[in-house]
């Protein structure tokens, strides 16, 4: 069951990663070289790829903020930001063990990725009770819950 304080700390987490995903989506598309030069790292051949990267980061954080104004609703988004967030350092390890990407590149996964993965799984993991009266109120009128 929800309470009341754990759906105002869900609401503050999925704000807080739709504000990063945007940032960072915004950063990636409008100045995409200066993470590489950040890093010290030779640019990308192709980098439109990096900010098709931004963009889809960043319309992450239009779902994840429907998600926190959206409790009930917020699952499936969850479901696959988590399941990004999963496949995210999955795929920069491949990098580090091509030697593609140095691992000085760890902040990126970390702040991308690492951070979220408890409060998306906590949230994912306790959805499966029935919902509470704070969190029906979120519900159409006239909606009844379904199991």
């Amino acid at each position: 069951m929800i309470t009341e304080a754990h759906a105002k700390f869900y609401r503050s987490v999925f704000s807080l990663a739709a504000l990063y995903n945007v940032a960072f989506g915004l950063w990636t598309i409008l100045w995409p070289q200066s993470f590489f030069d950040h890093l010290r790292m030779p640019p990308p051949n192709y980098p439109g790829i990096w900010r098709c990267l931004g963009l889809v980061v960043g319309l992450y954080g239009f779902l994840y903020a429907y998600a926190g104004l959206k409790l009930d609703r917020a699952r499936p988004i969850i479901v696959v930001g988590l399941a990004g967030k999963i496949l995210g350092p999955i795929g920069w390890l491949s990098l580090i063990h091509s030697g593609e990407w140095p691992v000085r590149t760890f902040p990126l996964i970390l702040l991308n990725d690492l951070v979220w993965w408890l409060p998306f799984a906590f949230f994912l993991g306790r959805r499966s009770a029935p919902l509470t009266s704070f969190e029906r109120q979120d519900l159409p009128q006239g909606k009844k819950q379904t199991h």
